[in-house]
């Protein structure tokens, strides 16, 4: 017996919640961050993300209009369409701190890798709906078809988007990858080769550095490795690539449990701010600084409630495609949330990673916006049964 419910009913108005949330928190943190860049005007970037908001809104209202199985059937178009856009950043890309990332179009420029990670997300997913929907046969010559299937879509863009070069994003895009494969429902052999196949990359890549420097550099270069030594030996190299790190930290650890209050922070206020990149990639220093342990906690608070509304949508949803959407989607927020905020506490090394919903910025935040309307769309069309599934 089926429950029926409206479209409006099913809409998780506890997860849009948690989003006014985050829109809120980014609000007051981009202000408090980026008010020291434009003194006559210190709230120039706050209405800009505001523009982004109402624009990202608007994208995630448009993601939750459509039924999502229609994604199946543009799958394949919207992936082509993200590696050409890829190809495009290769030959006529504009070059911005090193990187050959972003298109300019009338004035405006965007970055079509965040894009490009929710075309991986609707191509894997419709990948592996074809490939489990009936059920497919258990055993590790299957696992090894299915994993090279999924390595097929996935490593092009992940290619082209490390050699822009951006390494944050390519890792986001692995861990779309590896988020599928382990829904896939894969044996636990296989999981263990692919572990044991990562550790023994970076074994390998330790080795080439310690015995093979030239050709390690062709494949980690200069300023990359200029941040991995800055994220080990962050104090050696304090006055140079370990200064980023080492401010961030004095900040995060002068908040204390309360914080030192809405722009009162001595390393997020100073002139010039101490900390570079306070109102992006370093947002989380300014709420750790001005609003302490707490502060910091009530964020990652929200984002775990996030992340479980989103992992109860996909365990509840009796349509494999709309299970695999919300998946890839979980397995894109989560990793850019962690490495943001461990790059900033000096657990991981630092990268261009946003940090979701409260970084300053207009592609990632439409990006993240579009996969929230995706997810709220899963959940809207889910039908719920009183005895059993749609499928199983």
């Amino acid at each position: 017996m089926e429950e029926r419910k409206s479209s409006l009913q099913q809409i998780d108005y506890t997860l849009l919640f948690l989003l006014f949330l985050l829109m809120c928190i980014s609000l007051m943190a981009i202000y408090s961050g980026s008010g020291q860049y434009f003194s006559s005007d210190p709230t120039y970037f706050v209405k800009r993300q505001l523009v982004w908001f109402v624009v990202g809104i608007f994208l995630m209202i448009s993601a939750m209009v459509l039924d999502y199985d229609l994604f199946r059937n543009f799958s394949i178009p919207f992936y082509l369409i993200g590696l050409i856009l890829l190809l495009l950043v290769d030959f006529f890309g504009v070059i911005q701190n090193g990187s050959q990332r972003w298109i300019g179009f009338g004035g405006v420029l965007f970055q079509p890798s965040e894009f490009v990670k929710i075309f991986v997300v609707i191509a894997l997913a419709h990948l592996l709906y074809r490939i489990t929907k009936d059920g497919r046969e258990k055993g590790f010559k299957s696992d090894c078809f299915l994993v090279a299937k999924v390595a097929a879509i996935g490593l092009p863009p992940f290619f082209l988007i490390l050699k822009q070069p951006d390494l944050g994003t390519a890792l986001v895009i692995a861990s779309i990858m590896a988020t599928m494969v382990l829904m896939s429902g894969v044996g636990w052999k296989m999981l263990t080769l692919l572990v044991t196949g990562v550790i023994g990359g970076i074994g390998f890549l330790v080795w080439l550095h310690n015995n093979y420097f030239e050709i390690f550099n062709k494949i980690i270069k200069n300023h990359q490795m200029e941040r991995i030594y800055g994220w080990l030996f962050p104090h050696e190299n304090a006055g140079s690539y370990g200064y980023q790190l080492v401010e961030a930290l004095k900040g995060i650890g002068a908040g204390r449990l309360y914080g030192s209050g809405f722009l009162q922070g001595a390393q997020t206020q100073s002139e010039p701010a101490r900390v570079p990149e306070l109102h992006t990639d370093f947002i989380f220093t300014v709420i750790g600084e001005e609003f302490g342990f707490l502060g910091a906690t009530i964020l990652i608070v929200i984002y775990f409630l996030m992340f479980y509304r989103m992992i109860v949508i996909a365990f509840s949803c009796n349509n494999l495609f709309g299970t695999y959407l919300v998946s890839g989607i979980v397995g894109l927020l989560v990793f850019q949330i962690f490495q943001n905020i461990a790059m900033t506490i000096g657990l991981m090394p630092i990268t261009g990673l946003a940090l979701p919903f409260v970084s300053y910025g207009g592609s990632a935040l439409m990006t993240n916006m579009i996969a929230i309307g995706i997810v709220l769309n899963v959940n809207m069309r889910t039908r719920h049964y009183m005895f059993q599934t749609e499928e199983v």
